[in-house]
């Protein structure tokens, strides 16, 4: 069964973004060693799961992008969750008006690789709740904004599976969700 996984940046204080969405900070700390993990780990999905708002940022940018994150992101299958877009256009693109749950219950199923989750922090949110993600990669930088958009809004727990530390002072550290199916189902205990 294949996995989902998420993979956002963060702050010490739990933040994704400034209280008005900025990312400023987060840019500043993106640096090649950062890019290049984000590009292996990326390359091992084949399917990426966003919410309205991330699938417009990110359809604005990749499709011309030059970097090499950008060919693997263009190749991807891409699922937008969204009741309000009437159409996506950034290629292998297509829209997911249902069920989350449903889509993701299907995706698992069908042939392929880690199923990834770009986030925004709401649609991220709302797959908490339902413990359909997997896998948790928080990259943590050593800034705290004091206030912000937080990734998590309800309690969840998770198991810590791994942790690597970055030149720049970033942490990775990747985490499970006992309860979600990719793990549950297959039994793993990663």
């Amino acid at each position: 069964m294949r996995i989902v996984s998420l993979g956002m940046q963060v702050t010490l204080d739990g933040f994704v973004a400034g209280p008005n969405g900025e990312l400023d900070w987060a840019m500043e700390r993106l640096d090649d060693e950062l890019f290049a993990h984000q590009e292996v780990l990326q390359s091992g999905s084949d399917t990426m799961l966003l919410g309205r708002v991330n699938y417009l940022d990110q359809a604005a940018y990749w499709p011309t992008a030059e970097e090499p994150l950008a060919k693997i992101l263009n190749a991807q299958q891409k699922i937008v969750f969204s009741t309000t877009l009437k159409q996506v256009d950034w290629q292998n693109s297509r829209l997911a008006t249902g069920s989350p749950a449903k889509e993701i219950a299907a995706l698992r199923k069908k042939p392929g690789t880690v199923i990834s989750v770009a986030g925004g922090s709401r649609f991220a949110q709302s797959l908490f709740r339902e413990h359909l993600i997997d896998e948790v990669r928080l990259y943590v930088h050593p800034i705290a904004l004091g206030r912000g958009i937080p990734l998590f809004a309800e309690p969840l727990r998770l198991e810590l599976t791994a942790s690597r530390r970055f030149g720049n002072g970033t942490l990775l550290n990747s985490y499970r969700d006992p309860l979600a199916a990719g793990f549950a189902d297959a039994g793993r205990s990663e």
